[in-house]
């Protein structure tokens, strides 16, 4: 879920939210004291999750799929309870005989991360912070792939030059978060000079006025943060004039209505909010013609399969059977709805490096708030 409340964390679930709400999304909580259940039950006391596989490898009794609670639970557990014999059939055609999969949902994201370190769960859908945060217990195995955009360059005239932005049928690993200059006079001053090749200072940025999501949200806060420190050697925190909004759509009202001059949104925001930009916000020209981007954020991982490092079950041998049976269940058209519950389209082999960004915001979050 990119950051829509959207990938979405200040803790550990801060930085997680930002992934698993629906790109957008950027949100997460703190790191809260959820038990190592991911049900919050006395199960994280029971030991490893399910039995070691049989001598030969081959036998799994029952394999334990923990999902953090992005939406109503009952809701994720219906959605995908299909997901216990389409896994349980794909890892069939890789060898491995499964006698139940059993599917819940976590009392907390940090919940789920603990139950991957204690080894009480076996798999958990976690974003791509919840995974960071516990990585000394889980190990990702593949990262969750969306629609790729038309524009994909961090440099911020390459978006205005190539208006407006549009999905690919190429999936990507990660999105993007902008800064998004408005109709006010300083936001297309601020917009002209980008567009005319000129490097904003910081007294530029400084003067205008800001709207941000919650410090939990990856592409309304935390991104932003690191792409300033970056560049400027500052904070959002740093800037005069800066309002928090509760919602994109909020914040896009204010830029619609000249209230603030800058926006900070996940890549695809101005495609949600197309619509709106001239019917509940009132502008008579569309917002491709009203804004422009001036600031591109590096790129955020999308959300993670993550898995327990301790769970007698995780061989190199199974993790890789793991990675072809979702890959090859996502790219079917049962599997693609299992899936969407979580805003997925694909996966794709991951590498714990591919969080280190994920990494050094956190750090910074936390160096924040000292």
């Amino acid at each position: 879920m990119k950051g829509k409340n959207k990938w979405m964390p200040i803790a550990a679930v801060a930085l997680a939210m930002g992934l698993l709400a629906g790109c957008g999304s950027s949100n997460n909580g703190n790191n809260g004291a959820a038990s190592s259940s991911p049900s919050g039950s006395a199960a994280a006391t029971d030991g490893a999750a399910s039995p070691s596989a049989s001598a030969a490898g081959k036998e799994i009794k029952e394999l334990k799929i923990s999902f953090v609670p992005s939406k109503d639970p009952d809701q994720i557990i219906t959605a995908t309870d299909p997901l216990k014999d389409l896994l349980k059939n794909q890892l069939a055609t890789e060898g491995y005989n499964v006698d139940k999969v059993s599917i819940d949902v976590g009392t907390t994201y940090e919940a789920v991360g603990e139950a991957l370190t204690a080894g009480t769960t076996d798999i958990g859908f976690i974003p791509g912070g919840t995974y960071v945060l516990y990585d000394d217990g889980a190990d990702v195995i593949l990262t969750a792939t969306r629609a790729g955009l038309s524009n994909d360059s961090d440099n911020p005239k390459d978006w205005n030059d190539n208006k407006p932005t549009q999905p690919t049928d190429q999936q990507a690993s990660y999105y993007r978060a902008l800064f998004i200059a408005g109709p006010s006079k300083k936001g297309q001053e601020l917009a002209a000079k980008v567009n005319s090749g000129e490097k904003l200072t910081w007294d530029d940025l400084n003067s205008a006025n800001w709207a941000v999501m919650s410090t939990s949200s990856s592409a309304g806060y935390i991104y932003p943060t690191l792409w300033l420190q970056d560049n400027y050697q500052k904070s959002i925190t740093d800037l005069a004039h800066v309002t928090t909004s509760d919602s994109y759509g909020t914040s896009f009202a204010h830029l619609a209505n000249g209230q603030v001059d800058v926006v900070v949104a996940y890549a695809d925001a101005r495609r949600d909010y197309e619509k709106q930009w001239t019917t509940d916000f009132g502008r008579s020209k569309s917002i491709w013609d009203e804004t422009n981007v001036i600031g591109v954020t590096q790129g955020i991982y999308n959300d993670t399969i993550s898995v327990s490092k301790n769970d007698p079950l995780m061989t190199d041998d199974f993790k890789k059977a793991l990675q072809d049976a979702f890959i090859a269940i996502a790219q079917t058209d049962e599997g693609k709805k299992v899936i969407s519950i979580y805003s997925h389209e694909g996966y794709k082999v991951a590498q714990s490096s591919d969080y280190d960004n994920e990494r050094k915001a956190q750090e910074i979050i936390r160096n924040m708030k000292k």
